[in-house]
């Protein structure tokens, strides 16, 4: 039998009131936990900007295939293998990925992001800029690019610089994990939802008064709202609760210093001692880049 491939994104318009519809955007590589490759870039961007320019779009919604992810980031394993090569593939991957990223970010309609499961590196660079961002209680969220080289790109620079505190730079020099609680304190999402209700986020959306309403943003908040009434209970922060604490490690006159004290932290916590470890072991050119971009680009714009 010929095995039926699926495009790498799949993409789909809803029927709603008043003759308006709703764009579906889903990354459809599940085994992979939905990491961004070209290919789906490239499916993207001209998709996003078509639903932009189409008046009987509402809205647009950008989910992950599966239970376990929304997406863990580009594909490493072809970026490596582009570098290795010299053949550009990988730089022109990162430009176009920048460029949907920064659409995201710009974008004219109400565009919701169904933060689900691992979202990690590029899959943060697709929820960072969302207008509407929902987290679940299964989200696990990082920028892990000091473990394999990289730097927190794909809008890093903006958002980590943005975080509370020195918030940005504990989370990129560390790469720690944290959770949906974590992430509305930090300002990365907006609502808390159960993965359960997506089918009544859809149907709402469906119902919805278009027609009568001048803001279709707010008309997308409201709808979050309530269903957020009726989710399930929110796991603690664990940012949160170490504020004080990541203040105190990060509390230093040079990065050598600020380096020294994270890695040097001989605590019981199991969290903040996993984040010491991770630091410990990571890149030192990844270690240098995060100083230099958090410093160079504070006062950068967006674009």
């Amino acid at each position: 039998m010929t095995e039926t491939i699926e495009a790498p994104v799949l993409f789909e318009t809803l029927s709603s009131g008043d003759d308006y519809r709703i764009a579906v955007a889903t990354l459809n590589v599940p085994k992979t936990l939905n990491s961004l490759t070209a290919p789906m870039v490239d499916l993207l961007l001209p998709q996003l900007r078509a639903w932009q320019s189409d008046a009987r779009i509402a809205c647009v919604l950008l989910r992950g295939r599966g239970d376990r992810a929304l997406c863990a980031g580009g594909d490493v394993v072809q970026l490596r293998n582009s570098s290795l090569a010299r053949d550009g593939k990988a730089e022109a991957f990162f430009e176009q990925e920048y460029r949907l990223d920064y659409l995201i970010h710009t974008y004219a309609k109400p565009i919701v992001v169904w933060g689900h499961g691992v979202v990690m590196g590029g899959g943060l660079g697709l929820l960072a800029g969302a207008s509407h961002r929902v987290v679940t209680a299964q989200t696990r969220l990082a920028m892990p690019e000091v473990t394999i080289g990289l730097y927190p790109d794909v809008g890093g620079t903006w958002f980590l610089n943005r975080a509370p505190g020195r918030m940005g730079l504990f989370l990129a020099l560390t790469g720690a994990s944290i959770n949906a609680a974590d992430t509305l304190w930090l300002g990365l999402a907006d609502r808390f939802l159960d993965h359960a209700q997506w089918p009544q986020l859809l149907d709402g959306l469906r119902t919805s008064a278009w027609g009568n309403s001048s803001d279709h943003h707010a008309l997308v908040s409201g709808g979050l709202r309530d269903l957020e009434k009726s989710a399930g209970p929110r796991p603690s922060s664990v940012v949160r609760e170490h504020y004080d604490v990541i203040q105190e490690l990060t509390d230093a006159d040079s990065l050598d210093a600020v380096v020294k004290k994270i890695t040097a932290y001989r605590g019981d916590d199991v969290w903040l001692a996993k984040a010491a470890e991770t630091l410990a072991s990571g890149c030192p050119a990844t270690i240098r880049l995060i100083d230099e971009q958090l410093r160079r680009g504070l006062h950068l714009s967006l674009k």
